[in-house]
């Protein structure tokens, strides 16, 4: 079903709450205050029934200059606009600045209600309707109806009514499978009941029972309960104006402009990119680094504005820009703005979010340029393309994407899926997680490892790998061991390099003996042979090789790399065949008794207790024997 919101604009004391009270029977002046002065202060809330059965919700927002935060607030969320001009006074400075603080935030529907249409005659009306004309040039209202109405008198209230449900069947539905959203604008408490926060739920649904989340922050709560138009709901809808009363949170936790939504599912942000758009009449040319007010959603927030590609902005023109906060918020790509002076406060103009989560920006730079431009016109799959391309070195994954663009973690998997398949990016799943990168930052990623092994492999020719752990540190330091190790994975799968044991070589490497280097060779694996169980230590065995000694110690750990000489601990060495011997040995003494120690094994192999135990401490750590106080048995 279809959520439809409402909303008032318009001049102080244009008539916009009497409109409402006639249409609704219901007064949305609250406070005491507005009553007394007949003036609204406050956003006001109702909903009205519509002919066709839709029932919609209504945003009375204040006229008076001093209110225009409270304004903005309320426009957030509009499905449809009764722009409101008193015919006694026509267009007023706030009419300009209501009409311009919509365009802006992109609001598509509305009309024009004359009101107070009894106080003058018709030449008159005549001359305000042509006024109105030439204000609403060039913004979504041009060419939109123009209604007289009485409010006290009832004078053209049902072309009123028939008009919005008429634009209520053209408003677009809102998509109810998006990240749930609620901009808090109103919060109290009831005895009783506890905390609760008012808004316009601008995307998604919430649910009784759901565990929720104040951004920015860490303050979670429970929705105790939801009423929409005073009616209790088991869940909501986005469109709809909602009271969520929330278990869990003080009221004093939570301010306007907060967002109410799921745990984890929003990142705190100080920084974002924009497409800014002054407005034509504005008195002011900003400068870059401007200090000015930024409202979005239902917040406030002071801000510095970096130009991207010059040193001001003229009224009228528009740039890429990157605002940076004074406190963080959470928002979303395509979310519009407001921004207004610092002081005096006016508003100067707005625009809409490019990224809500960017790095800082360098000025006058033709890539970032780009990059924006991109993120401007592109489509979700193009814009997911480019986040990813510029956090590539963190592996993301589709949790974190989630969260960074403010999308449902099924929606991005959708979108990687699309981007796998025109081979823009590479994804790999790790347990439950599916991680990206973009395939430039593979091809980069994997031309480094290439290179790297081959000046390895040059330097090194007797070694047959840098160890996996090495070129972990060096390429892949910023992701989880695990992860890493499902791209070396990869990398083996795509023939590009392979594993032995612990080292990473190129595919088809293979250490290779020079002639003296194999005579080398041959007398090491000859002398340990020869001396069995009872090796002697290492550097012994290097002085009796009458060649070069370093040329020696070369050879001598490439036998250990590849395994023809196993290290037991420090300068103990066996060689491969008397270590499979001496596991034999174990096993045929262990099935006759059951067990073996250190004595036994030294009196089996004729040896010392040093090396006896060296090689039983061995056999533990490789799991191929467990021991039981002085004992060992076999897995």
């Amino acid at each position: 079903m279809k959520h439809i919101i409402i909303g008032t604009a318009g001049h102080i004391d244009h008539g916009k709450t009497t409109l409402i009270r006639a249409l609704t029977g219901r007064n949305t002046d609250r406070l005491r205050e507005e009553q007394e002065r007949g003036i609204s202060i406050e956003l006001g809330f109702t909903y009205f029934d519509l002919p066709s059965g839709k029932r919609a919700g209504i945003i009375d927002v204040p006229g008076h200059e001093k209110f225009i935060k409270n304004m903005i607030a309320g426009a957030i969320g509009i499905d449809i606009v009764i722009f409101v001009i008193a015919a006694d006074e026509g267009v007023m400075p706030q009419t300009k600045e209501h009409l311009a603080i919509l365009d802006i935030l992109g609001i598509k529907k509305g009309f024009i209600a004359l009101t107070k249409q009894d106080l003058v005659d018709e030449e008159w009306q005549e001359l305000v309707t042509e006024d109105i004309g030439n204000a609403v040039k060039g913004t979504f209202l041009e060419g939109t109806e123009i209604i007289p109405v009485s409010s006290t008198k009832g004078i053209g209230l049902d072309k009123v009514v028939e008009k919005i449900d008429k634009l209520a069947d053209e408003v677009e539905e809102r998509d109810n499978t998006d990240m749930p959203r609620l901009p808090v604008d109103r919060i109290f408490s009831i005895s009783g009941f506890g905390t609760i926060v008012t808004g316009t739920l601008i995307s998604g649904t919430f649910k009784v029972g759901e565990e929720i989340q104040v951004f920015p922050g860490n303050k979670v709560g429970r929705i105790r309960s939801l009423q929409v138009h005073d009616l209790d709901a088991s869940i909501v809808y986005a469109g709809q104006r909602v009271a969520v009363n929330i278990a869990g949170l003080k009221k004093s936790e939570i301010v306007r402009g907060d967002v109410i939504g799921p745990i984890g599912s929003m990142q705190e942000t100080s920084m974002l990119d924009v497409k800014l758009r002054l407005l034509k009449d504005i008195p002011k040319i900003i400068e870059n680094r401007a200090r000015l007010r930024l409202y979005i959603g239902t917040k406030e927030v002071l801000c510095r504005v970096v130009l991207l590609d010059r040193e001001n902005l003229s009224p009228g023109e528009n740039c890429y820009a990157q605002l940076r906060l004074e406190e963080s918020i959470v928002a979303k790509r395509g979310d519009k703005f407001i921004l207004r002076f610092y002081s005096p406060m006016f508003t100067i103009g707005g625009g809409e979010i490019l990224e809500s989560n960017p790095s800082k920006k360098k000025r006058y730079d033709e890539k970032v340029l780009e990059e924006l431009s991109i993120k401007e016109k592109g489509e979700s799959k193009e814009v997911l393309e480019k986040i990813i391309k510029d956090r590539s070195s963190e592996f993301p994954s589709a949790k974190e994407l989630s969260v960074i663009t403010v999308m449902p973690q099924e929606k991005v998997i959708e979108e990687i899926k699309k981007l796998e398949k025109d081979n823009k990016v590479l994804a790999f799943q790790q347990g439950k997680e599916l991680f990206v990168v973009h395939v430039d930052y593979y091809q980069l990623l994997k031309n480094s490892i290439i290179n790297e092994l081959k000046n390895y492999h040059m330097k090194k020719p007797l070694k047959p790998g840098i160890s996996k752990e090495e070129l972990r540190s060096k390429y892949l330091n910023k992701i989880k061991p695990k992860l890493s190790d499902s791209f070396i994975n990869y990398l083996i799968s795509e023939k590009i390099i392979e594993q032995n044991g612990e080292s990473i070589c190129l595919k088809g490497y293979e250490v290779k003996y020079n002639e003296m280097q194999e005579k080398i060779r041959h007398e090491i694996l000859k002398i340990y042979l020869e001396e069995g169980f009872t090796p002697s230590k290492k550097g012994e065995i290097v002085e009796k090789i009458r060649y070069n000694i370093d040329e020696v110690e070369q050879v001598f750990d490439s036998l250990v790399d590849n395994g023809e000489i196993i290290k037991l601990k420090e300068d103990l060495f066996i060689h491969k065949d008397m270590f499979l011997e001496s596991i034999e040995k174990a096993k045929l003494f262990v099935k006759s008794n059951g067990y073996i120690t250190v004595s036994d094994f030294r009196d089996i192999l004729n040896t010392n207790r040093k090396m006896s135990m060296a090689l039983l401490e061995y056999f533990d750590q490789r799991k191929i024997t467990k021991r039981i106080e002085d004992r060992r048995v076999f897995y």
